[in-house]
């Protein structure tokens, strides 16, 4: 083997040698360091425009303000057991706690973001969040989220859970579906269960309810209701319709207020509907 290489391995791994060593005398000093270092301040972030817990509440699971933190040595505090405090409030999706060199005490506190409010047919109230969680409503915010309610049988045991109903995994599909439309979203005001446990939207405009049934196709749903939208109700006006049924992707049924009859168009008519009902709004010649 050439001399050169070998030589010139002998130096890059005494060069690694020589930092890794270095580096452990780093951190050994660092933490000789630390060990007398004083919790001189807790600090709190709460990122986001959600307020179901605030500093003074985050203060309150550290008990800040009883001295039991500022004025110990950063090396007594148990840093995971401050983040098990915070992540058993149910507001809280994610805690992180760490020190700092100048005695600070670091605290990034994530909250749980709702996405849905359930009345059921118990009285029970609670949120539903974008992961599909139950939490407990919060007595310092009122998130403006999509509300549903009549014959929900989901339960709420105050306490952060999944949900168990197909019913309930299909308002918050349902939900999920509509906040990520901007169109959608500002046209749907509630979700209502009748007593057949099937989901209707109760829109913003017009008087009429919109039966969708279940959360199955929704991408379809949405769609055809779009072109209900664009090739019928323009022409016989907003409140000709007390319920437009949209459950069966293949057509749209539009229920008369006058006599009950029924009309309806072929769902085929919109299949060249754009996805996003934001570009299906700006492109009306695409119907026929």
């Amino acid at each position: 083997m050439d001399k050169k290489l070998i030589w010139r391995r002998v130096l890059i791994i005494s060069a690694w040698v020589i930092c890794l060593g270095g580096l452990i005398t780093l951190m050994s000093f660092i933490e000789v360091k630390k060990a007398g270092v004083i919790c001189t301040a807790v600090k709190v972030n709460i990122p986001g425009s959600q307020y179901f817990i605030d500093k003074q509440e985050v203060d309150q699971i550290l008990q800040t303000s009883s001295h039991t933190l500022i004025g110990r040595k950063l090396e007594g505090i148990n840093i995971q057991d401050l983040e098990n405090k915070l992540r058993a409030n149910p507001f809280i999706e994610f805690a992180k706690v760490y020190t700092e060199m100048d005695g600070v005490l670091r605290v990034e506190v994530s909250q749980r973001q709702p996405i849905l409010r359930i009345m059921n047919h118990y009285d029970m109230d609670f949120y539903v969040d974008q992961h599909g969680l139950k939490i407990p409503l919060s007595p310092n915010f009122t998130a403006r989220v999509l509300v549903a309610n009549g014959f929900i049988d989901e339960l709420f045991t105050n306490h952060v859970d999944s949900l168990h109903t197909k019913l309930a995994k299909d308002l918050f599909l349902t939900a999920d579906f509509i906040r990520k439309d901007s169109l959608w979203d500002a046209q749907i005001a509630q979700l209502y269960v009748n007593k057949d446990h099937e989901i209707e939207l109760i829109p913003r405009v017009g008087s009429q309810r919109i039966l969708i049934g279940n959360a199955d196709s929704l991408q379809v749903k949405f769609a055809n209701l779009m072109a209900f939208y664009k090739q019928v109700l323009p022409k016989v006006g907003w409140d000709k319709y007390s319920t437009i049924s949209i459950k069966y992707s293949g057509q749209v049924v539009g229920i008369k207020n006058e006599n009950m009859k029924a009309d309806s168009i072929k769902a085929s008519k919109a299949k060249n509907l754009k996805p996003d009902s934001v570009k299906m709004e700006k492109d009306t010649s695409q119907i026929n």
